[in-house]
């Protein structure tokens, strides 16, 4: 019955993955026919992630009033309505309005499902409950340039993956007793096994000093840095995923199909990284694989920044999806740890809209910078969002230690 359970999260992570590329990788050929400008991709990408941050925010509420089963189950149906409204929009002002149901979709049940998952669950399960995002979010851009490839048509893409959407609502409906019999066992499972899950850094685990001392957690020391690292971590993720097809068309003269189809592979980077990643974190740290993985990303972006051929951008583009695979499910799993279980639901929600903060003005932003100048500043963009992930996170890290060795 666990084994069915965690399958069932799986799936509805999958359902959060699949929208979130196809905008990017359909906007080429999209905006043109509905008479939209580039750098409109941007304000619906604002609008959505402005949905997942209220929604988020308030997820805490939602849960102790419908449980996580019947929100996982309300939302994945919002967004399956929504998208099937892509494929109908007839113009900008339709695709707006239908993005804010998209939006408040995603975001209560990402904050439910990675609150639940850090305390119940190892660390291999966050990284594999975020590989299996990638797989969705994989899976779009392959949708997508398929039907432009062959039918010439984004709608189609659309509606083929609210399909998809309908069909994980029909599964979550009919696996929704599933959430309250098994959550007590795997509790149990837990609370036995905490200790001798090696991902977490003993050494900085403190959770014990933080849980006996009535501060609000926005004020234990570390915190705020690590919000600022999460700002950035889903700013350049969906950065690179929403410009990614655009800088390849716009400065490499590649087909529009062409780009919608690296992009893809940008985000298997990112699932096969995760699938990986999972096994590596029974024998490594988080804080390790999370400053490993951004090396990785900084080496792919300094690859597109080389004058090479056009391959050598399309294979930086997949090490930086290899390089972010650690960075955000390590970053989640470690709150609990870090910073006291009795603060995590609030801080991963806090985690969760300061994310779509980042989701909702670091593209919006790039947008306005390659309208004003040129799409060729992608790579030196990312470059810059990475570097601030990296200085945040390992700031973390030495903010950790000297709490620690102030506690002994």
């Amino acid at each position: 019955m666990a084994t069915w359970f965690l399958i069932v999260i799986y799936l509805a992570f999958i359902s959060l993955g699949i929208p979130d590329a196809l905008l990017g990788s359909a906007w080429p050929v999209m905006h043109p026919q509905i008479g939209a400008s580039l750098e409109s991709a941007g304000l619906l990408s604002m609008i959505i992630a402005a949905g997942t941050i209220v929604s988020s925010l308030a997820s805490g509420t939602i849960i102790k009033k419908w449980g996580t089963g019947q929100l996982t189950l309300f939302s994945c149906a919002l967004t399956a309505s929504a998208l099937l409204g892509f494929s109908f929009a007839p113009s900008l002002l339709w695709l707006a309005l239908l993005a804010i149901p998209l939006g408040l979709g995603a975001g209560a049940v990402d904050a439910a499902l990675n609150h639940y998952v850090a305390n119940h669950y190892k660390a291999h399960h966050m990284s594999w409950l975020h590989c299996f995002w990638g797989v969705g979010a994989m899976t779009g851009p392959i949708i997508m340039s398929y039907f432009i490839a062959k039918h010439g048509s984004w709608r189609e893409g659309y509606s083929t993956v609210s399909m998809i959407q309908w069909g994980l609502v029909l599964i979550l409906l009919v696996t929704l007793p599933l959430w309250k019999k098994v959550a007590n066992l795997q509790q149990s499972k837990v609370d036995h096994n905490d200790l001798s899950d090696p991902s977490s850094e003993p050494t900085n685990d403190t959770s014990t000093d933080v849980n006996s001392k009535k501060v609000h957690p926005i004020r234990i020391k570390g915190v705020k840095m690590t919000l600022i690292a999460f700002l950035f971590y889903c700013g350049v993720e969906s950065t690179v995923g929403l410009w990614g097809a655009s800088y390849l068309v716009g400065a490499k003269s590649m087909t529009a199909e062409t780009a919608a189809l690296w992009v893809s592979l940008y985000y298997g980077g990112i699932t096969v990284g995760r699938l990986i990643t999972g096994f590596i974190t029974m024998k490594v740290n988080n804080r390790i694989l999370i400053l490993a993985g951004q090396i990785i990303a900084v080496s792919g972006v300094v690859l597109m920044l080389l004058p090479l051929p056009n391959i050598a951008s399309m294979i930086g583009l997949i090490l930086i999806g290899v390089g972010f695979a650690p960075v955000y499910p390590g970053l989640i799993h470690e709150t609990p740890h870090r910073f006291g279980k009795v603060n995590s639901a609030q801080l991963i929600g806090y985690q969760m809209a300061v994310a779509y903060t980042g989701t909702t003005f670091l593209p919006p932003l790039f947008g306005i910078l390659a309208s004003q100048w040129s799409i060729q500043l992608f790579p030196i963009v990312v470059l810059i969002f990475i570097v601030g992930m990296l200085l945040s996170s390992e700031s973390v890290n030495v903010a950790l230690k000297k709490r620690q060795s102030n506690h002994y």
